[in-house]
């Protein structure tokens, strides 16, 4: 049992957000967040900052910028962590270090990017980074050719999966309709992510544009606390375990069809939550593209390995199912601003574990799990967390 708490959040709306610098982005998901857990800036220990970056904006040394957003951070230490998709969940993992260490009592932690101040080639390339660039930095369609290539792969050994990512596209995009923070919240249907066309045509390999998550900007926010806080305006949320496994970052130094990494990751952190996934309310996983979703499926136990297409066709994750995945509408329809994504992630959670995810809500949620992993499942992060 974690004697750390989520005592607060923030979240901007994620989108194309030209008006929207990185400091107005910074102030948007702090304030909501200082004022939910009841805080002051003068409250807080360290700030830890999750950045990708890697040419998205010209500004780097982004620790630095909380407060220039917020000029009573002036003196607050501030620090940024960066490791690909789950750079949002490694800054929260610094945080929570820096806590159970003793020297900090009280913790920020922000996630942000701003993805579409390039073009879409452009973005391809800086993507392409989290990629081991020797053996797979020329792919011409960038981390969509990788998952691309790992479909390809799975759909060779065990046959065409093209219903089950549709259906997982569908699902992700029906719940994200109710998430207002969403980028794009619209309902496609089955159909329209099943068939090819004109406005869905294939992106790489099996995968179409219906199967990609959305270049976005956005940020999110964490007040994370050794305690629950008397002020706090939201009930906190405590962590019942956290994990972090890494993989092989080449392609070619594992089997494409399985996130072996990430099974590990549920394994330990289940073992250390002890609690399986009878016990688990709901799971926000990290569906940068829907065999990515599918894939995560089998590493967390809900079907043998080449068997994770029943899981979705069968309704279990859907969000009136049994263990209902991306209630928020997950990468898919909320978007996927790189350093923001596992803080927001954990900012669903939180919403569903005290009861406050609106249209979202999971009937009586009250343990939850987040997995949010960097690369092609080379970092997976996961967080069990349960109502405090």
């Amino acid at each position: 049992m974690s004697n750390a708490y989520i005592v607060g959040w923030g979240h901007t709306p994620f989108g194309k957000l030209d008006k929207l610098d990185l400091e107005q982005m910074i102030r948007d998901a702090v304030q909501p967040a200082l004022d939910s857990a009841g805080l002051e800036p003068k409250d807080i220990d360290g700030i830890f900052l999750g950045h990708f970056n890697a040419g998205f904006v010209g500004q780097d040394f982004t620790a630095s910028l909380p407060a220039v957003a917020m000029p009573e951070f002036r003196h607050t230490p501030a620090v940024r962590s960066e490791n690909a998709c789950a750079t949002g969940s490694a800054a929260i993992w610094a945080a929570l270090d820096a806590m159970a260490a003793g020297r900090m009592k009280r913790t920020l932690v922000i996630g942000m990017e701003k993805m579409n101040e390039l073009t879409t080639p452009q973005v391809a390339a800086t993507l392409i980074k989290c990629s081991y660039v020797k053996e797979e930095g020329t792919d011409p369609a960038g981390f969509a050719g990788i998952f691309g290539g790992i479909a390809s792969k799975y759909f060779e050994r065990f046959g065409d999966q093209s219903d089950a990512l549709a259906a997982i596209s569908a699902k992700n995009h029906s719940n994200g309709m109710h998430n207002p923070y969403a980028h794009m919240r619209r309902d496609f249907g089955f159909d329209f992510c099943r068939t090819p066309s004109e406005k869905n045509p294939f992106v790489s390999g099996p995968l179409k544009r219906s199967d990609c998550s959305l270049v976005s900007d956005g940020a999110a926010a964490l007040v994370l606390s050794t305690e629950p806080l008397r002020g706090a305006k939201v009930a906190p949320v405590r962590w019942r375990s956290r994990t972090h496994v890494n993989d092989f970052l080449p392609m070619s130094r594992r089997d494409p069809t399985r996130f072996e990494g990430a099974a590990l990751a549920w394994q330990k952190g289940f073992a250390s939550a002890q609690a399986g996934l009878g016990d688990l309310s709901f799971v926000e996983t990290h569906d940068c593209f829907t065999i990515a979703e599918m894939l995560e499926y089998e590493a967390m136990g809900l079907a043998p390995h080449g068997q994770g297409a029943r899981v979705i066709l069968d309704g279990i994750t859907r969000k009136d199912g049994k263990l209902p995945v991306n209630p928020s509408g997950g990468l898919k329809s909320k978007g996927h601003p790189i350093g923001a994504t596992g803080v927001s992630q954990h900012v669903m959670a939180a919403m569903q574990l005290s009861g406050t995810a609106g249209g979202m809500q999971v009937p009586n949620a009250s343990v939850g799990a987040v997995f949010n992993m960097g690369g092609s499942a080379v970092a997976s992060y996961l967080s069990i967390l349960e109502s405090a």
